[in-house]
């Protein structure tokens, strides 16, 4: 069954985030119309999720859709997240406002799941039950060619009455049947134990990549490619569940799509040079088209001592959005005596780079003067 959770809030919120002026809400709509990749036929992750869905295990398995705008509490509170967890913080998530952010992770499914009347009535007839959901997820992090702060997940669960005998082996048959659908029969993979929040066990699988072109020395011969374990009765029972247990995985699925193709830098998934998009298949070693040269400009400024260097992060996208490749954090210095007190310097290093064209310097220089004002007009930063 295809279960698509009512979005009347998340538009109320989406016409709101429209009617601020602020820089925030432009970013935050900005990422909310970026393309649903999972769900584009042509895009190696619609060709993932496909691969999924077609597992024997998971093949009659409901498919749910949920906003993309949820509430905080139902993220973490429900999910066993602490206080202090880092996923709360401003730092690390979107938030809309006070209460609802951009989802940071596809497995609060679980909620929106239980809470529909068809499900409802299955658990009081006592019945089993399993759901797949995947799209868009949203976190604050670093700029380099593994990593955006827009990617994809698919999550999927399975649960049934106490009754029904349901164990940790199970899922990790469902775990080797996922790793073959994607990387083929022959990918060796293994299952270790692993912690998460929301489930007890927890497990992690790795797959060896010894041999392959996604082997390299900074990433080694096992890759971790998802996580998984059996769901909580806590909470389940704080979903307004009990007597029932199963078992739970999600993976982000550029991570696969990266390893399957050995792909050099993650913004490839986004191209629209056919060139490239030619060679986005599954299974094949992505050759460069052409490894258009970097330019590499450097940038020092004195802030307060509030500043937040993901929140940087975005300011860096905003102004040059896919030209950078990556920011690396040259020197973080505290001089009371220098910078007077509350302040701090940064320097970061800035990698700009095409993904289908040669970048001038004239282009580069253009693009980082802006990037100078930026920072100033943002941080009221003292740019050296």
């Amino acid at each position: 069954m295809d279960i698509k959770i009512d979005r009347s809030d998340e538009m109320r919120l989406r016409e709101e985030l429209a009617a601020r002026t602020d820089a925030e809400a432009a970013r935050i709509n900005r990422y909310l119309g970026m393309a649903d990749l999972s769900r584009t036929p042509g895009s190696p992750l619609y060709e993932i999720t496909e691969r999924v869905k077609q597992v024997s295990g998971l093949a009659n398995f409901d498919i749910i859709e949920i906003p993309e705008i949820v509430p905080a509490d139902i993220s973490f509170d429900l999910f066993d997240f602490p206080a202090d967890h880092p996923a709360r913080s401003t730092s690390d998530t979107y938030y809309v406002d006070d209460k609802n952010i951009l989802r940071t992770h596809d497995t609060v499914f679980w909620y929106y799941y239980l809470q529909h009347p068809e499900i409802k009535a299955r658990i009081e007839r006592g019945e089993s039950m399993g759901a797949l959901c995947y799209g868009k997820v949203y976190r604050k992090d670093e700029i380099d060619s593994r990593h955006m702060n827009i990617f994809h997940q698919l999550g999927g669960w399975y649960i049934a009455p106490e009754s029904e005998k349901v164990e940790p082996e199970d899922l990790k048959n469902v775990l080797g049947d996922i790793v073959h659908a994607v990387f083929g029969p022959d990918m060796k993979h293994r299952v270790n134990d692993d912690t998460f929040p929301y489930t007890d066990p927890s497990f992690e699988v790795e797959v060896n990549v010894a041999g392959t072109a996604a082997e390299g020395p900074a990433r080694g011969e096992w890759l971790e490619v998802l996580g998984s374990g059996m769901p909580k009765a806590s909470v389940l029972k704080k979903m307004g569940v009990e007597g029932y247990h199963g078992w739970a995985f999600g993976f982000g699925i550029e991570r696969l799509a990266i390893i399957s193709m050995a792909l050099p830098d993650i913004r490839l998934l986004w191209s629209t040079d056919e060139r490239i998009k030619k060679q986005l298949v599954l299974g094949n070693a992505f050759k460069e088209v052409s490894k258009y040269p970097p330019v590499v400009r450097d940038i020092s400024f004195i802030v307060t001592s509030d500043f937040t260097p993901n929140n940087y992060f975005d300011l860096v996208r905003d102004v040059a959005g896919d030209l950078v490749e990556e920011v690396a954090l040259l020197d973080r210095y505290e001089n009371e005596e220098k910078f007077g007190a509350g302040k701090l310097s940064y320097a970061y290093r800035i990698t700009y780079r095409s993904i289908d064209r040669t970048l001038t310097s004239e282009e580069v220089d253009t693009v980082h003067k802006k990037l100078e004002e930026a920072t100033t007009s943002t941080y009221g930063a003292q740019v050296r």
